[in-house]
């Protein structure tokens, strides 16, 4: 025990009794145990009042000014549970207003427990790193740990270990929290970092988390932000690659553009494993709920950070609507093309046009000779070409007449030369054109147009003479809701635009593989 000098002078008597005794006894209250929960090994926010506010009534208020503002427009199936959400993680400044739609979502589908899927930013490892040190402190209070999950977690995956240091800087699993603790009167946490990205960890952490789905109630949440310090123009591009694969969840084709640089994600590992885990479980509904760029807040559009907010569920058998049309969810898209097919359409779009503007290439019957057997098919497709990021010509058919690549080569040379708004492209203009092909689905019709999922769905509409159609990716890169969606629709077909809500109009849904 540590020595108490008290001067001599003052110890005399009973007044010298009475300090001695005064000096013994603060000792020992200052060194008593301190209570159970001072005890805890409590992770402490080390992003309040840097990446979000320090002061809980402005944190409040802010989040939730985010998630008021955040309008869904999509219905969403009260029978089939939300199996994982996708929401960004930079300084909620930056990435709150795409957050929010994410955890709107999550706010309708309680969760007993939240298993986080981060990133490691500043500890280099392999394989999942868990902390048993909790709970974890946000201004807005602390959030316990599922230590019964953690342990079971442990045991059944080889590659996930027990590593405080990798938790005690990272930021991609605490800046999810206060929006959980915004949206979830309570829940317990199981803390996830992933180390260097590779194949065998994400199918093993994925096995896992599927084989305990049976005896758990969990929700997943793949922490990540998209593209980085690219123009806005080339974000949006790269992004837009790796929402059709979340759209479609290709786990595996998307491992494969991650690593060829075709598209980035720094949750690179938890977008994988969440796309393998739904796989797992028979999800098939993926829907991007927002998509937007850190330009949004700054203006800067010349080095900017992609954000994207999804949400996965397990079956789409329920709309959430009365409707008696077939489900939306039955304009799937046909089996997925490969990388090496969509590599040889592209290459066909382009010596087609080469061939027309500088004479230097094949002709199209060469072009279009031995093609593999899924090129073959009728299919319909739309040819966008864009040149220093605008819009230079988009025409497409719409229904399955002719074999896919011949589709493709027809619609290039269409995009070019015969698009009504813009004079035909010139051999001068060659060598900035940008080319995208859309690769559309089946029409399906519907009766209710409640279905249309904005994200998935690409909006076909017709009355009378009069059509227009709109493809999916139009939606995310506009930020419109459904309705909005529609509205355009109408607006290209030379329609009023509330004709979608019209008897007589028919509506149509379908999806497309863009690239």
């Amino acid at each position: 025990m540590q020595k108490i000098l008290i001067p001599r002078k003052r110890c005399r008597g009973r007044g010298a009794l009475f300090v001695i005794a005064a000096a013994v006894l603060t000792v020992l209250i200052f060194r008593a145990p301190a209570p159970a929960s001072d005890r805890e090994p409590v992770r402490r926010s080390i992003l309040a009042g840097t990446w979000y506010p320090a002061d809980p009534k402005e944190l409040r208020s802010t989040l939730n000014e985010f998630l008021e503002r955040a309008l869904l427009s999509d219905t969403f199936p009260s029978a089939a549970p939300l199996v994982g959400i996708v929401a960004p993680h930079a300084g909620i400044r930056y990435s709150g207003s795409v957050a929010a739609y994410a955890y709107k979502v999550v706010q309708k589908f309680p969760a007993e427990t939240v298993v986080i899927l981060a990133p490691s930013h500043r500890v280099p490892f392999s394989g999942v790193a868990v902390t048993r040190q909790g709970p974890f402190e946000t201004p807005l209070g602390r959030v316990p740990l599922d230590t019964e999950f953690i342990e079971a977690l442990l045991k059944a995956d080889s590659d996930v270990r027990d590593s405080p240091e990798a938790h005690a800087q990272e930021h991609a699993i605490e800046i999810q929290l206060p929006f959980l603790q915004a949206v979830l009167p309570s829940f317990r946490l199981v803390p996830l970092v992933m180390g260097n990205l590779a194949w065998d960890t994400c199918e093993k952490l994925a096995q896992a988390l599927n084989a305990l789905s049976s005896s758990h109630r969990f929700l997943v949440v793949a922490s990540t932000d998209l593209s980085h310090y690219h123009s806005e123009k080339e974000a949006r591009t790269l992004d837009e690659r790796l929402q059709g694969r979340l759209r479609r969840i290709e786990p595996g084709e998307l491992f494969e553009d991650l690593a060829s640089g075709e598209c980035e994600a720094c949750g690179a590992g938890p977008l994988v494993t969440l796309m393998l885990y739904a796989r797992k479980m028979g999800a098939q509904d993926m829907r991007i709920l927002k998509y937007g760029t850190s330009a949004d807040v700054t203006g800067d559009r010349n080095r900017v950070v992609g954000y994207v907010a999804a949400a996965l569920f397990k079956t789409s058998d329920d709309t959430g609507s009365k409707s008696n049309s077939t489900p939306a969810s039955a304009a799937s898209p046909s089996p997925a093309l490969s990388a090496e097919h969509k590599a040889r359409l592209k290459d066909i779009a382009r010596q087609t046009l080469a061939a027309k503007l500088l004479g230097t290439e094949p002709s199209p019957e060469i072009i279009l000779s031995e093609l593999p057997p899924p090129l073959q098919e009728p299919r319909g497709a739309f040819v966008t070409l864009k040149r220093h990021g605008q819009l230079r010509g988009c025409i497409g058919q719409i229904e399955a007449r002719r074999p896919l690549a011949e589709t493709v080569s027809r619609m290039a040379l269409a995009a070019a030369f015969q698009d009504p708004r813009f004079p035909p492209v010139t051999a001068d203009e060659w060598d900035d054109l940008e080319l995208e092909i859309s690769v559309l689905s089946p029409l399906m019709k519907l009766d209710d147009p409640a279905q249309v999922r904005v994200g998935t769905h690409g909006v076909y509409l017709r009355k009378g003479s009069r059509g227009g159609l709109l493809l999916p990716q139009v939606a995310v890169e506009q930020g419109w809701d459904r309705e909005t969606f529609l509205r355009q629709t109408c607006h290209k077909a030379g329609l009023p635009a509330d004709a979608w809500r019209d008897p007589e109009a028919e509506l149509f849904v379908f999806t497309a593989e863009v690239f």
